[in-house]
């Protein structure tokens, strides 16, 4: 099934009702007064509403109560309450989807799309880094933010980074916990990932046309089973799920907080005022200042990774050769 955030008006209705009277009964007939739709409409709603992980007790002569909500990342969920300008203003929801990514790509011509999210409970064909599969079962957060940025072209690079410092952001004020950053783009608990991140750029006469941001989060999900499909797989360290840590945090308030700092960020971007971001991606960087190793489309590159340029690229010390790496896979070696 899919929804949106702007055209299931009557479901939110009943639903935004029962949930701002939720420490009472309300029978069919006062919703169906009150709301101006008929009863069977408001059975009807009531019936989805249900199938879609709320709790709504009902009770002959009585009526309804929604006695829990539903965890699942609904876009009337994500939008309502949302502190953004526009970000995630506008919201698509898939039960499933071969890749969130593609659908953004797909929308991400038409400038009413700008700041639109689209969420899917798993995926099929999820995507990664330079076109690996990126495992996405239910329990974890897969979603893509179509952007069409006002930022130059050269800045590109560094949006990743940005964004993964986005990410950590929303962690830390969540769960409390302090991810590490790998470059280019993902987050690490403990040396192992917990979440990652695409960006796909369309550009026309050296112009930014639109950005898609793909985000993966294991949120709640079998870490045991997702290290057995990828164990043995070119540069696999381990899989993180955010359900491990002590604190309880629904998977609505991780989104929007990731979205109120994406924005922040993305802001920053638009007006070039990139040294914080790098400055603040640094502090919290598991790369800076450890030996790697890089595969890049110029061959193997070993030595310490001293510090992120300008536009996010690595500078990596080899002996007396001073490289900067724009794109590539890499691993750490030691401190």
């Amino acid at each position: 099934m899919i929804y949106n955030s702007f055209d299931s008006p009557g479901l939110v209705k009943v639903l935004t009702f029962l949930q701002t009277h939720n420490t009472e009964y309300l029978s069919g007939q006062d919703l169906s007064d009150v709301l101006r739709i008929s009863r069977v409409a408001v059975w009807k709603h009531i019936k989805k509403i249900q199938e879609l992980g709320y709790t709504v007790e009902s009770k002959q002569k009585l009526g309804y109560k929604l006695t829990s909500n539903s965890d699942a990342l609904l876009p009337w969920e994500i939008t309502a309450g949302l502190k953004t300008k526009k970000i995630g203003k506008k919201a698509y929801y898939f039960d499933s989807i071969d890749s969130t990514q593609n659908q953004a790509l797909k929308m991400s011509e038409e400038s009413v799309n700008d700041g639109t999210i689209i969420i899917a409970a798993k995926q099929t064909g999820g995507k990664g880094r330079l076109g690996r599969k990126w495992i996405s079962p239910k329990g974890g957060i897969w979603f893509s933010i179509i952007l069409q940025p006002k930022f130059d072209i050269s800045i590109t690079t560094l949006f990743p980074i940005a964004s993964s410092l986005a990410l950590s952001y929303a962690i830390e004020k969540t769960f409390k916990i302090s991810p590490e950053l790998k470059w280019p783009n993902d987050l690490t608990i403990k040396g192992k990932k917990v979440a990652g991140m695409l960006v796909d750029v369309s550009l026309e006469s050296n112009k930014i046309e639109s950005l898609v941001l793909g985000v993966g989060i294991n949120f709640d999900v079998d870490t045991k089973q997702i290290e057995k499909i990828l164990k043995g797989t070119s540069n696999f360290y381990g899989v993180a799920s955010l359900s491990e840590q002590k604190m309880k945090v629904k998977p609505k308030v991780l989104i929007q907080t990731f979205l109120v700092e994406l924005e922040k960020i993305y802001e920053l971007l638009n007006s070039k005022q990139t040294k914080n971001i790098i400055a603040e991606w640094t502090k919290r960087s598991s790369t800076i200042g450890k030996k790697v190793e890089l595969n890049t489309v110029e061959g193997k590159i070993k030595g310490d990774a001293i510090k992120l340029d300008d536009d996010g690229a690595l500078i990596v010390s080899e002996k007396n050769k001073i490289s900067k790496i724009i794109a590539g896979d890499i691993i750490h070696l030691s401190k």
